[in-house]
């Protein structure tokens, strides 16, 4: 599958801008099975200061700074992918290791095989993310003893989609994952946060994806200009398999309809656009996203 992808966000200042000074997570990475042609970011006004650069996790990322007077900020970010990956089989998930089994590999400091070391940075809180009793207690429900890791996952993640309500205007980006979990409402964001959660209260190392996810208008309408949305999910690590993915509000496993930005700890690492100002008073967001399909 080949996508381009435009991801536009337009701040509207009451007062002058004097200085600001901005971090943007807009271009998709490439990996195994994804690769980034092409990524292209505009900024207006134009900045004093641009330059990309990689962050510690791997993610390609955009820093730029104006330094003169602005009421309106645009950042536009145009992206070609190629995704190329093969359907997740069932059969996989039966056939993986014991969740515990994973869980003592992690904890065993004798096992040096670096994608091992890497993935136990995983394992610790994060700003968003604190392991708590809870979570582990609400995890123990799909993870009983001896289950296959990812059919355990799988499980958790349908429990996730079926018990909890997307609900746009129940949280916000510092809404703690515990509240979501007693009210059993809240987006993407929240639930990749709260299944993160889950899994490293367990002693799994996951991570947090943020991206993209195609979506198609229903039948016999037109899609809406603007009409997509950053999308998050997470992964969890299972060695010989490496990272695997799970889309916990739309219940599946991300193959070719995802397209993955960047990963961190949680959102705190990947924010797609944040920064410091200098003035501006009030203002007003507006981000406007189109996922289309194009030919290879």
């Amino acid at each position: 599958m080949k996508y381009r992808v435009t991801h536009k966000t337009l701040y509207s200042y009451n007062a002058p801008v004097s200085l600001c000074h901005n971090e943007a997570h807009l271009a998709p990475r490439s990996s195994l099975y994804q690769t980034c042609s092409k990524s292209k970011l505009s900024v207006k006004p134009t900045p004093a200061v641009q330059y990309e650069h990689v962050d510690y996790f791997g993610n390609s990322v955009s820093y730029f700074a104006i330094q003169s007077p602005h009421k309106v900020l645009t950042v536009t970010a145009v992206s070609e992918i190629d995704i190329n990956q093969q359907p997740f089989e069932l059969e996989t998930a039966r056939n993986s290791p014991p969740w515990e089994t994973v869980r003592d590999l992690l904890q065993d400091r004798q096992i040096l095989q670096a994608a091992t070391i890497e993935a136990r940075e995983y394992l610790l809180d994060s700003p968003f993310v604190t392991v708590h009793h809870l979570l582990k207690a609400f995890a123990e429900v799909s993870f009983f003893p001896n289950r296959p890791i990812l059919e355990a996952c799988l499980d958790l993640m349908h429990r996730v989609f079926t018990e909890f309500k997307y609900d746009p205007n129940f949280t916000t980006i510092v809404t703690p994952i515990l509240e979501v979990l007693e009210h059993k409402r809240g987006v993407c964001q929240d639930f990749a946060h709260l299944m993160i959660g889950c899994l490293r209260s367990l002693g799994l190392a996951a991570r947090y994806v943020s991206g993209y996810l195609e979506t198609l208008p229903p039948p016999g309408q037109v899609k809406l200009q603007g009409s997509d949305a950053s999308h998050a999910w997470l992964a969890v690590y299972v060695p010989e398999l490496g990272w695997i993915d799970f889309d916990p509000t739309n219940d599946q496993i991300p193959i070719n309809q995802h397209i993955t930005t960047a990963w961190g700890r949680d959102y705190s690492d990947v924010t797609p656009l944040k920064g410091v100002i200098f003035g501006g008073g009030d203002h007003m967001l507006t981000v406007a996203v189109d996922v289309e399909k194009i030919e290879a």
